[in-house]
């Protein structure tokens, strides 16, 4: 089973989604399950994990009503408030909601470059395990010390890093961010998404290549049982062609057995996630 861990819906309204800028005009639109559908068939995938792009409970909610009306949605990862003292009550509510995996906080965009440590944070970080919901860790390589402290306070809980912490494939970079990722991968329970890749190097002229020292350190670092392939569709639409996007790391992954292959491309998601393959999927 291949799995695309990492992808977004939205309706678009210009206010909600300010980070779409004249640069990614091709975002302006809703994008949908029945738009994505044919991108996954078209690429061998079965399913994918829905992932929150706003910060309210609202489009949580939205998010576990697609997945419930198209069976390819496996699991969201949704947005709930860490800091609040409602808490525990939210997360009761969604309690009976079994496609909902995760949860995700834009924790990039925080002014705070130790929000990860902020205490009401680390708090609600605590009590996602009685809830058996994964957290979806969204940083910039500048991040990644504290990413690590942080971690380092949960070893039970599990935690998938996006994106690979968003190295700086533009200027070639690797040194500061290999060694940040290779601090943070110690830790067992952490899994890491090769995804959202594209949009960190050159959209115009980015060729694989440009990837793999990259993929290289991921590799290196966490292993084929720890990864996992995500498109970031379709924010990656800036940059690429979906099947574009995934054939990066699929072409990649050729020099690997089968079986590690296909950890990479969904079963190391199953596992993560702890999915179950619906028996029967909608068709369009």
């Amino acid at each position: 089973m291949h799995i695309d861990a990492h992808q977004h819906f939205w309706r678009y309204e210009r206010r909600e989604y300010g980070w779409i800028d004249d640069s990614m005009a091709v975002l302006r639109r809703d994008f949908l399950p029945a738009d994505l559908k044919p991108e996954l068939d078209r690429s061998g995938f079965q399913g994918c994990i829905a992932v929150q792009a706003r910060e309210t409970l609202e489009e949580t909610r939205w998010l576990l009503e697609l997945a419930e009306r198209a069976p390819f949605i496996f699991g969201v990862v949704g947005w709930v408030d860490l800091r609040s003292p409602r808490l525990p009550l939210e997360l009761k509510s969604f309690a009976g909601k079994s496609k909902l995996v995760g949860v995700r906080h834009i924790v990039q965009s925080e002014p705070d470059e130790r929000f990860l440590l902020q205490r009401d944070f680390l708090c609600g970080i605590a009590m996602l395990e009685e809830f058996d919901l994964a957290y979806d860790i969204l940083i910039y390589p500048r991040h990644l010390p504290v990413a690590a402290e942080f971690v380092a306070r949960f070893p039970r809980q599990r935690f998938v890093l996006d994106h690979l912490a968003k190295p700086p494939i533009r200027s070639g970079a690797v040194d500061v961010w290999a060694r940040g990722i290779r601090e943070l991968a110690s830790f067992p329970n952490l899994f890491c998404k090769v995804s959202g890749l594209v949009t960190e190097a050159d959209w115009q002229s980015w060729t694989p290549e440009d990837m793999r020292p990259y993929l290289d350190v991921a590799f290196e670092c966490f292993g084929p049982s720890r990864l996992m392939i995500g498109s970031d569709w379709p924010v990656c639409s800036a940059a690429a062609p979906y099947s574009r996007v995934m054939e990066v790391v699929t072409d990649y992954l050729s020099k690997y057995a089968a079986k590690e292959r296909d950890a990479v491309l969904g079963g190391n998601a199953a596992t993560f996630w702890r999915l179950k393959r619906p028996q029967n999927q909608a068709r369009d």
